[in-house]
Parts: C-alpha cells; sequence; structure tokens
C-alpha cells in the first residue's frame, strides 16, 4: 500500500521556536524527534507571509503570482482546479482535514473527502449583520458546536475576553485543558484513525489554529514560562524607535514599543502555546502507533507563517522580516522507505509551494502542469539538484507592502509605497540587525537583488515596473484580477 500522509500546520509559528534550533526559551521535545528522525529546513520561507495566501500555496503548489492572493482578503472564492487533496482522493487516498481551513466559503472542502472545521475567529463569519453569502461562525464552525454541547449553550471561543489579534496580551485558557482548540484537533485527528477506510492510504491535515492569538495556553503550560527570564528583542539599527514609543498602546497595534512585562507575558504565553502543541503532537503520534499505522506514514510539519512578536517593535505577520516569513519545516520518514537522510539538514531556500510536489511525490500521484513548487525529497535524500537560486515573497499591506528576495544568506527588501530599501546579510545578521542598503561595500549587491525583484514584478498588473525600474507608489492589490 502506498504511504500515509500526515501534514502538521500550526498558524503563526516562527521559524526559530524549535529547541533543536537551540531556542533559549521554547522546549518542542516531540518535533525536536521528528526532526532528529527527519529532515530539518534551515531556510523555508512563506512567501506571502499571511493566513489565506499561505495556505493558496499549501493547497495548489503554485506561486503567489499564479494563485493570485498576494495579500490578505477574505471573501474571494477558492475554485482552483488542481488542489493537494483532490489530486490524492482521485489516487485512492482517503482524505481528512480536521482544524484551520481558511477558505471560502468556509465549508468548501477544497477536494477533502471531509473537514472538521475550526477557523478560529474570522471577523466576516462573525458578523450577525453581514451581507456575504457564507455561513454565520454558528452554523460552520465544528468547534464552536463541539464546545456548546461540551460545556453548555452558552459558551463561546470569546469568552475569554482576548481579541484574535491581540499579540501583546495574554491570560490562561479559562475552561479544562481537554476544551482547549488545540487539545480539540488532536482529538478529531484522532478519531479519525478510528472511522477512516482500512483499505485505503489516508492523508490527514492536521492543522492547528494556535500559537496564532488569542494568547490563552493552558494554565499549566502558562506556568511553564510566566516567570522565566525573557532575552530582549532584537532591534534592527533602522528602526524608528520615537515612532515605535508612541504606538504602544494598542493591544491589536502591529508596531510599537509596549511595556516589558507586558511583552514579556506575551511572549510567554505564545511559547506556551507552542509546547502546548508540541505535547499534542506527541499525542497524535502516539495514537499513530497505537494503529499500526505509524511506520507507514510520512510527516510533515511547518506552519504557514510566523510571527514578530516584538522583533524591531513589529507584531504579527504580514512583513518579509524573518520572524514573520521563515517557518519551520520538518519532513519524517519513519519507515525509511523513501531513502531520507535521517538527522540531516537542507540549507536551501523552500517555500510553501513546494509541499504539494513533495507530498504527491511521495505517493507516487502525477503533479498537475499548474504546480510551481518543487518536490523536496531529492534534497531529503542529498541528491545533487539543480536548485532555485532564491525566492520572491511579498505582502499587500498598506503603506508597509512589501517585496522581498532570498537564498536563505542575504535578503532583500522593497517597500512599494515609499521605495525604502533594505538589505541584510543573513549568513552573519540572522536578526537582521543591520541594514545594508546604504553602504557602499554593498552596492553591487544591492543592484542585483533589487534587479530580481525587478524581473519577478516584470509585466505584473499593479504597475511596479516600468523602463525596467521599480515604481514607487503604485496601488497595490490584495488579489490579483484572474482569482
Amino acid at each position: 500500500m502506498k504511504p500515509n500522509i500526515l501534514l502538521i500546520t500550526v498558524d503563526q509559528m516562527r521559524w526559530d521556536c524549535l529547541s533543536v534550533l537551540g531556542h533559549t526559551v521554547v522546549e518542542t521535545p516531540n518535533l525536536d524527534r521528528l526532526a532528529r528522525s527527519g529532515v530539518l529546513f534551515r531556510s523555508a520561507y512563506s512567501a506571502t507571509p499571511s493566513c489565506i495566501p499561505a495556505r493558496a500555496a499549501i493547497f495548489t503548489g503554485m506561486g503567489q503570482r499564479s494563485h493570485g492572493r498576494v495579500g490578505y482578503k477574505d471573501c474571494v472564492p477558492w475554485t482552483y482546479e488542481h488542489t493537494l487533496p483532490r489530486e490524492l482522493a482521485q489516487a485512492g487516498y482517503h482524505t481528512q482535514c480536521v482544524g484551520k481551513m481558511h477558505v471560502y466559503p468556509a465549508r468548501n472542502l477544497c477536494g477533502f473527502h471531509n473537514v472538521v472545521l475550526h477557523d478560529g475567529y474570522l471577523h466576516h463569519n462573525r458578523d450577525k449583520y453581514k451581507t456575504t453569502t457564507d455561513a454565520h461562525f454558528d452554523q460552520c464552525d465544528d468547534y464552536l458546536q463541539w464546545l456548546r454541547q461540551t460545556a453548555g449553550a452558552g459558551f463561546d471561543i470569546t469568552d475569554h475576553g482576548l481579541d484574535c489579534n491581540a499579540s501583546t496580551v495574554a491570560r490562561p485558557w479559562h475552561l479544562p485543558e481537554s476544551m482547549h482548540p488545540t487539545n480539540w484537533t488532536v482529538t478529531q485527528s484522532i478519531d479519525f484513525m478510528r472511522r477512516r477506510d482500512p483499505s485505503k492510504p489516508f492523508f490527514l491535515w492536521t492543522s492547528f489554529v494556535r500559537p496564532h492569538s488569542p494568547l490563552d495556553p493552558p494554565q499549566a503550560y502558562f506556568d511553564m514560562y510566566k516567570d522565566m527570564e525573557m532575552p530582549d528583542p532584537p532591534i534592527g539599527d533602522w528602526v524608528n524607535v520615537a515612532s515605535a514609543e508612541r504606538g504602544g498602546n494598542d493591544p491589536t497595534a502591529i508596531f510599537g514599543k509596549f511595556p516589558k512585562r507586558r511583552l514579556n507575558r506575551a511572549r510567554a504565553a505564545y511559547y506556551a502555546l507552542i509546547t502546548h502543541i508540541d505535547d499534542q503532537i506527541g499525542r497524535l503520534l502516539n495514537a499513530l502507533q497505537e494503529y499500526g499505522v505509524y511506520n507507514n506514514t510520512v510527516i510533515l510539519f511547518t506552519s504557514d507563517h510566523g510571527e514578530l512578536i516584538g522583533d524591531h517593535h513589529y507584531f504579527r505577520k504580514g512583513l518579509p522580516y524573518e520572524g514573520s516569513a521563515k517557518i519551520p519545516f520538518i519532513i519524517s520518514d519513519p519507515s525509511g522507505k523513501l531513502g531520507l537522510r535521517a538527522g540531516s539538514e537542507v540549507e536551501q531556500v523552500i517555500e510553501l509551494r513546494d509541499i504539494m510536489p513533495t507530498v504527491l511525490s511521495t505517493a507516487s500521484v502525477t503533479i498537475p502542469q499548474t504546480v510551481e513548487g518543487v518536490s523536496l525529497l531529492p534534497l531529503c535524500r542529498g541528491e545533487s539538484v539543480n536548485w532555485r537560486e532564491y525566492i520572491h515573497g511579498e505582502h499587500t499591506y498598506g503603506s508597509l507592502s512589501n517585496h522581498y528576495a532570498t537564498d536563505g544568506q542575504e535578503k532583500y527588501l522593497w517597500f512599494s509605497q515609499t521605495g525604502e530599501e533594505q538589505l541584510f546579510d543573513l549568513g552573519t545578521d540572522p536578526q537582521e540587525l543591520t541594514n545594508l542598503s546604504h553602504d557602499p561595500a554593498w552596492a553591487p549587491r544591492l543592484a542585483f537583488w533589487r534587479q530580481r525583484v525587478i524581473a519577478e514584478l516584470e509585466g505584473r498588473e499593479e504597475g511596479y515596473v516600468e523602463d525596467g525600474r521599480l515604481v514607487t507608489g503604485r496601488t497595490p492589490l490584495a488579489c490579483l484580477s484572474h482569482v
């Protein structure tokens, strides 16, 4: 039988929040175990680092120019012909998603046989007076229905009082741990093991909403971190500190210098959510063993994007800095049948669009011509391959709308509304503390990387390039016109 495939995604987890990478605070023993027995990627990126476009890359295997989602925009229908679950289902896999999909309409299966849905708090689904055709959250979210059946009809996911985008406020989960969305996601994933068709291989996408805010870890996990000394976040020499000091009041702000006590509490809760997820992943892996499928299951773990959580006084995602755009990425094959180099690391730059061709190659399924990503299996085997030289990323973000290009060693940033450029030597400055764009010694590299972005944006409908030069101030789009 073909191998089973388990894709585990988390929402808004930074690339460096793995203890196997030497993080000084967070503990992730189960993910560390996967990394040590599998392959760890050190230069994995989300090309368009927010929830919807990142998932478009996972679902379609396409880059953002092709799937068309170059920023965050709700209520745009998902009509892609070729999706990862659809291709696997057509090839004989039993396919299931548990947790976050963040597609539209919310109950769009996108090729899955079944979805047990919890997208978290989405504003357009909670609007009681909305005019969109999608169902209200009360009707479309499976976790909320389960919560009210279990805890009581009057319960809601907002009862703890935390906003879904409040990255600087935190409190412990207010109900028993078993009722937390993280536990529920694993409980439902394990139940799929019971209900699946045993005559078919399975594709299970276990998709966690956390550590995306609200920062609400169970008390036991919050207690692990709340009194720990937190290292100061990196603040680059390019940061406008005076402006940050003026912005430190709104708990949902994306930029601001917040009181150290509040910031440390938020970081403690964020790390606690990650360790909570790690323990529940351990529970899921144990269930695979109990059902006798662990040794024939290929496991991929990643995040849709990161979380800045105070880096350079920024929060959340959408920006091209490492804390936002760089993601953890692990592939594990317990059976060893794929010939992966267990315990190895890969330095080549990869991105989320590479998931679909990797999974389809693992399942010996034909890769549609629409797919622009590349299977990661040759890299995992240590084969000599002619790999991409860099990736191009972007995100519509108002005055901070941006484009970036990186090979994992250097990174170029262009902010399309202001024309500001930044250049970082990630090899010696992984925290992006020093902007080299004004250093004469780095002028040739600045021009080199600028030209790469020009080549990526040539012909784009926004008009970012004219006469071979980047044009500042063009109106950015969240979705290209062909979506």
